[in-house]
């Protein structure tokens, strides 16, 4: 297969998903989209281990990239695959710092983009089971606030939970559908400095 050809797919992919140069290049971790820009021109060689990352990116396989295969149509009955994009999954939390810093991140995951996620967290342990369970990975919007009773990443110190929100007055109580493994967690007065609102769960993925 020709660079051109190559080429011409990423173009004609990108523009199949409605996606600009830009977004395309945030998708791939780059900071402009002039990256994107040579690849579609030929100018620049794609190394064979981006070719996957690429793949990933236009919600394709590095074959059709490649031309050696057709994009599959689902089955009868099935439902093709939702438009994808990439947000980082938060490892470990570095006291101080916003919670989607370089350091906090482990590595980007694909999700549904009709979720509009700005990253994701992995549930450990079963204080929310059996909505979400130990291993799940949620995915959250960014948000100073949510709504009584949603699902919420709340930061308390160095740590981000998820529990439901609540608040009565001057009153924050966060409430695990476990209550035998976690009892409520309440916060007034100073203690509601050491908690920070950082999004609402909007969706989540288990592996089975």
């Amino acid at each position: 297969m020709s660079d051109t050809d190559l080429s011409s797919r990423i173009r004609q992919r990108r523009e199949q998903l409605g996606l600009s140069q830009e977004e395309l290049a945030a998708r791939m971790g780059y900071r402009s989209k002039s990256s994107i820009t040579k690849l579609e021109k030929g100018i620049n060689d794609l190394p064979r281990a981006k070719l996957e990352e690429l793949a990933a990116a236009l919600d394709t396989t590095p074959a059709w990239l490649m031309g050696l295969a057709d994009l599959p149509c689902p089955p009868p009955g099935f439902e093709p695959l939702p438009e994808m994009a990439r947000v980082p999954l938060i490892g470990s939390i570095a006291c101080g710092t916003p919670i989607t810093a370089e350091q906090n991140i482990e590595c980007y995951i694909g999700v549904p983009a009709a979720w509009h996620a700005d990253f994701a967290l992995t549930c450990h342990g079963s204080s929310m089971a059996p909505t979400i369970c130990d291993g799940d990975i949620v995915c959250i919007r960014r948000q100073p606030e949510v709504e009584q009773g949603e699902i919420a990443a709340v930061r308390i110190g160095e740590e981000a939970t998820l529990k439901h929100f609540h608040r009565q007055g001057e009153t924050v109580m966060l409430l695990a559908d476990n209550t035998a493994v976690c009892p409520p967690m309440v916060f007034a007065g100073p203690q509601l400095e050491e908690i920070q609102i950082e999004g609402r769960a909007v969706g989540f993925c288990r592996g089975l």
